[in-house]
């Protein structure tokens, strides 16, 4: 068996085509990636790389290529040859001598040896033209699948400016790739059109983030495994990292003047020097438990170390911060 994934360079992959890649490279057998680059009018620059990233961000692995048709145009004007200028009333080849996606793209079937071509529905009317043109070629017809498309809420068609509409978007959102790849694999070969359910991705990806152990969790976003207890139950890479920043980035200085709250910081200050230099879950929620006995007021230490009135669980910035960057924070507020 042998499939092939032929996207156009058009930029980051629209999420119907990565339904395409998801469901050829689980099909099995070898997997051939090709770029139909035969129409210039709508390559883009950069376009190629773009694809490359989200197949690879995706876990897509291909086995052969990527085989550019724009380096094959001499092969497919050879095949031209002994067919009729318009075939099936279809034009094969334009004025200045290259061909067109039908002759290009049953060339290469033919000559890669693809077993079968699973595709989306918009290609099903090409169907009985590609079968003519391998018979035509004398070259062994594919198996051809169709399958459903991905459209927008609405039924229509789902233009890749649209939220969640293209890969990049969905990895600039934060979701992570297990997530939108979980999804596409739950679509499988829809015989059906669907629409894309930004929910069901949105709820794999904190499937996904969960899932992650502390290490990974800390290395997709780049901060200390530390900071990881202040950062669980984010449901994007995206709000993770902001809420690592928001654990990492010593807040603008805060006035400590109301009932309480600098005797409530002095006494925190005394308990956590005498701490050790790192707090485990158990050491952090200890200290803070002794400073609410003494009648502190959990809500100024929190304003202290962070800035805001709510956010990560306590103990877990307590325990992220380590005891020097925590006196920092309390000195610069007293």
């Amino acid at each position: 068996m042998k499939v092939r994934f032929a996207p156009s360079p058009t930029g980051s992959l629209h999420i119907g085509n990565a339904l395409g890649a998801v469901a050829n490279r689980n099909a099995g057998g070898t997997f051939l990636l090709r770029i139909d680059d035969t129409d210039p009018a709508r390559n883009l620059p950069g376009g190629e790389e773009a694809i490359l990233e989200d197949l690879r961000w995706l876990g897509v692995a291909w086995d052969e290529g990527p085989i550019r048709q724009s380096d094959r145009q001499a092969r497919y004007r050879e095949a031209a040859a002994g067919l009729p200028e318009r075939f099936e009333g279809i034009q094969l080849l334009r004025p200045d001598g290259t061909a067109t996606y039908h002759l290009a793209s049953v060339v290469d079937d033919g000559d890669f040896g693809i077993t079968h071509v699973i595709r989306g529905n918009d290609h099903r009317s090409n169907e009985q033209l590609h079968r003519a043109l391998h018979a035509a070629l004398g070259t062994a017809v594919p198996e051809y699948v169709h399958h459903g498309l991905v459209l927008g809420a609405d039924g229509k068609k789902l233009s890749k400016r649209a939220e969640g509409a293209s890969v990049a978007s969905l990895r600039e959102e934060g979701v992570p790739a297990e997530a939108v790849r979980a999804y596409l694999e739950e679509l499988g070969i829809p015989k059906h059109d669907v629409q894309l359910d930004l929910p069901r991705i949105r709820s794999l990806a904190v499937e996904a983030l969960e899932r992650l152990s502390d290490d990974e969790l800390a290395d997709r976003i780049g901060v200390p495994v530390g900071v990881v207890p202040a950062i669980r139950g984010a449901r994007t890479l995206v709000e993770a990292r902001a809420l690592a920043d928001l654990v990492l980035t010593a807040p603008p200085r805060i006035t400590v003047e109301g009932d309480g709250e600098p005797e409530t910081l002095a006494r925190f200050r005394e308990l956590r020097e005498a701490g050790a230099d790192s707090l485990g879950k158990d050491g952090a929620k200890a200290v803070l438990r002794e400073l609410k006995a003494v009648g502190g007021n959990l809500k100024t230490v929190r304003r202290t170390l962070t800035g805001r009135e709510s956010g990560p669980e306590l103990w877990a910035v307590l325990a992220a911060l380590g005891r020097d960057e925590t006196l920092r924070r309390v000195d610069a507020a007293l």
